[in-house]
């Protein structure tokens, strides 16, 4: 994981506003989370012995990775976050800001068992539970983050955090409409200066329309997430997904294009590779994946990877299926979430142990979610197994979606029903 030093406190306020200059024009209004670091840079020039400055920092640049999609910020924020406990150890703010960091970074695990302390130390902290609905989920104990999820409703009811994160358990479960029922009211309810906020909530919703089939309201709600917050990474890949299903490829390639320039990540290398390959640049793709395959192997010791990426590179693009199988079994030894179980039945599959794919594709299945992709999964496995009824079952539904595994799963029932590979 990142490494933190640990700087003088004007060191890094300095450090700080050079970071957000660098990121903005004079012109350009400053976002929420550049406001707040603004704010807070103020509160601990008045205050520099006080922690609840560097508080109020750790949170807002917080806020800017997420914004920015720039980890940098995170490390920023854990300097400020060090400084908070020198001046007040044991402060129960710091500690709930140093889970919020965790997750942030990856570190499910970590969080989750620092979540579980602080809960015990104050049972009836809203957004502890939402932390712990957060590490539960990406692990995979839907069960459990179920139950925290419902512990922040019961406790304030109508409070935002617990909308989304009840949103996104309810996608996880199935329950589209509801998901969007949900983020829809948290939108209604999220005030217009928050327009960071804003714009993440909009893109969830385009994304839920989008996996509902409703491309035409998808694309409106992305395009005003991106009117709200222009270039903001999550709609740009929401926006993409779309213009592919839409079969305009040149379009998802710029928009793709965007976001990688933005935020130079593994995982987004990918998406603008595949994109790439789709819209016909075969050279320019071969670039982007083999750079793909670097950047990720370089991250592939830390919980922040691009693992699931890598997983289907190799069994779909490299044709290599035994080093899909090392890094989803590295990745599934630490995390049950449905994603990894659907990147280890993949990988299993290309490997020829379908029996054991199935079990891991049906797992995820079993908690309710209705993802074209996995579906599109589960069929393959089931005919290479035999059981045409259930790859037929599988694959029809992954059609219906209209989803990123659509037009595959068509192709594969057509090459079925002439009597292909499949």
């Amino acid at each position: 994981m990142k490494t933190f030093v640990s700087l003088p406190v004007l060191s890094i306020v300095l450090s700080l506003a050079n970071g957000v200059a660098q990121t903005r024009t004079t012109t350009t209004p400053l976002s929420p989370a550049e406001q707040g670091i603004a704010n807070a840079e103020k509160e601990i020039a008045k205050r520099p012995n006080q922690f609840a400055g560097y508080n109020q920092l750790a949170i807002a640049l917080s806020r800017r990775a997420r914004e920015t999609s720039d980890v940098t910020y995170y490390a920023q924020a854990g300097d400020a976050l060090k400084k908070a406990a020198e001046l007040a150890p044991d402060n129960f703010e710091s500690a709930k800001i140093h889970v919020w960091l965790l997750l942030g970074r990856h570190e499910f695990p970590a969080a989750l068992e620092a979540a579980k302390i602080l809960n015990k130390k104050v049972p009836d902290d809203v957004l502890v539970y939402g932390f712990l609905t957060d590490a539960n989920a990406e692990l995979g104990n839907y069960s459990d983050a179920e139950d925290a999820a419902q512990w922040m409703l019961n406790l304030r009811p109508g409070n935002l955090p617990g909308m989304t994160r009840a949103a996104y358990l309810r996608e996880l479960f199935g329950d589209v409409d509801g998901a969007y029922e949900l983020m829809d009211m948290a939108y209604q309810a999220t005030v217009p200066t928050e327009t960071e906020d804003r714009a993440w909530i909009l893109s969830q919703m385009g994304h839920l329309r989008f996996i509902a089939g409703k491309t035409d309201d998808a694309e409106n709600i992305l395009q005003q997430a991106l009117v709200l917050f222009p270039g903001y990474h999550y709609a740009l890949s929401n926006l993409a997904r779309v213009r592919i299903t839409q079969k305009r490829y040149e379009d998802a390639v710029t928009l793709l294009r965007q976001r990688y320039q933005a935020a130079p990540h593994a995982e987004n290398l990918y998406d603008l590779a595949e994109a790439l390959a789709l819209a016909g640049h075969e050279g320019e793709a071969k670039t982007a994946f083999a750079e793909f395959e670097s950047k990720s192997l370089l991250e592939a010791g830390r919980k922040d990877n691009s693992s699931r990426e890598l997983v289907f590179y190799y069994a779909d693009y490299a044709h290599q299926p035994l080093k899909a199988l090392d890094v989803a079994r590295q990745e599934y030894s630490w995390r049950h979430d449905v994603y990894t179980l659907d990147a280890y039945a993949w990988a299993l599959h290309v490997n020829g142990q379908d029996a054991d794919a199935r079990k891991q594709i049906e797992a995820a299945l079993a908690v309710g979610i209705r993802d074209s992709k996995m579906l599109a999964h589960a069929g393959e496995i089931a005919l290479k197994l035999g059981d045409r009824a259930a790859a037929q079952h599988d694959l029809d539904q992954a059609v219906a979606l209209h989803g990123a595994g659509s037009d595959h799963a068509r192709l594969v029932l057509a090459q079925a029903a002439a009597g292909g590979p499949r």
